[in-house]
């Protein structure tokens, strides 16, 4: 912890302060390598007699309670410790107008995710389960691949599979959240013949193909099979975002790609997705050009749509202890993994974005301090009830 500032001791079986911990853990750059961040939560944990399990893909596992497979109840607590870059440096603002006069922490970090982070630990250290179980699982690399979510998931004894539920922490104003849509990328690949452009009708012409590529992707939502719009997320959407094309400016191109954005609602999944698409376009494009549909190569899957029900449980606790209203979450995160196995929600102190604009991933990242200290109390009483 060279060149952090500590804002004090922590001695076993003290008060756990999340805003200690979290002035702390916005000084350890975390957007290129999340080591020293690891190192410092894994302490944390140390401190409190907690030891912490380091998996393969880089995640933080612990557990407080009875055994896994004898718990009653069993809620897993999930954020991640990774950031975006660059790194912002740490500057506690007490007089920051954007809290109506109360104190602030800047830094990269401080509300995606370290502060929601800082709020979960406080109510993972707070309760005190006897007939239940909590397990913190902290992921490394949301912000990129989600690979350590992945391993999660897929590996022989998942911490979410008997999960009753599970809450994953990221800036949401306090709000539940209770969905959100997926993202999956792609790029469309148009093939014809190249010819001089002075003889055209000799050539095969990629790029006019286009004409058709793009009426199809906005008559996309429009076709009989189309998932209707969803009751909290509306509806899916596609967008052409980069496109490439020919060679020579006075040649036929035979060669055109377009990448498209897919914003997806519940229950599209990503196969679906691709199948649907191919197909639309197929009848779109001239028998002449040649077409495929390639997503993104990535190690993991794409963050699928997720939803939960709005009157489960954990829903109408949460809503309850912290205020805020129930919505959908605006961006993807890895509730996607997780929801499958069990009632899954989005919360944690700090917003995307205010009425100055981006706040999370950008340089004016803050949290508001009475945000995290309310959302630790929220969480604290919402597992503590879940697991009575």
């Amino acid at each position: 912890m060279t060149g952090i500032e500590s804002s004090g001791d922590t001695e076993v079986g003290s008060a756990f302060d999340p805003i200690t911990f979290l002035e702390t853990a916005v000084q350890h750059p975390s957007h290129e390598d999340v080591g020293s961040m690891r190192e410092y939560l894994c302490e944390t944990l140390e401190a409190r007699g907690i030891d912490p399990r380091v998996d393969d893909a880089g995640n933080v596992l612990a557990s407080r309670g009875v055994p896994k497979g004898e718990a009653e109840t069993h809620v897993v607590l999930n954020t991640h410790i990774d950031t975006v870059s660059p790194h912002v440096p740490y500057e506690r603002d007490e007089d920051a107008a954007e809290a109506d006069g109360g104190p602030v922490i800047r830094g990269r970090g401080s509300c995606d995710a370290k502060g929601p982070l800082a709020a979960l630990l406080s109510a993972f250290f707070g309760v005190e389960p006897t007939d239940g179980r909590v397990t913190l699982a902290i992921t490394p690399d949301e912000e990129v691949l989600s690979t350590g979510a992945y391993a999660l998931v897929s590996s022989d004894d998942p911490p979410t599979r008997d999960a009753d539920a599970v809450i994953v922490g990221e800036p949401t104003d306090l709000d539940v959240c209770t969905a959100a849509k997926g993202r999956f990328q792609g790029t469309i690949h148009l093939t014809g013949a190249n010819a001089h452009a002075a003889e055209p009708d000799t050539g095969t012409n990629a790029v006019a193909a286009l004409e058709g590529v793009l009426e199809a992707i906005r008559t996309f939502g429009e076709r009989a099979d189309a998932p209707p719009a969803h009751p909290q997320l509306g509806a899916a959407t596609l967008t052409p975002t980069v496109v490439e094309g020919g060679e020579a400016t006075n040649q036929v191109p035979a060669d055109c790609a377009l990448t498209v954005d897919r914003r997806s609602v519940p229950p599209e999944t990503a196969d679906e997705f691709h199948d649907s698409l191919t197909a639309h376009l197929r009848a779109a494009v001239p028998e002449a050009v040649g077409l495929e549909f390639r997503f993104t190569d990535r190690p993991t899957p794409f963050l699928e749509a997720w939803d939960t029900d709005p009157d489960a449980a954990v829903v109408d606790i949460l809503a309850d202890a912290a205020g805020g209203d129930v919505r959908p979450f605006t961006a993807a995160t890895e509730a996607s993994y997780f929801a499958a196995d069990a009632p899954t929600v989005v919360f944690g102190p700090g917003v995307l974005a205010d009425d100055e604009g981006a706040v999370a991933h950008a340089p004016r990242e803050y949290v508001r301090v009475d945000a995290v200290r309310e959302a630790a109390r929220a969480l604290e009483a919402t597992v503590a009830e879940l697991l009575e």
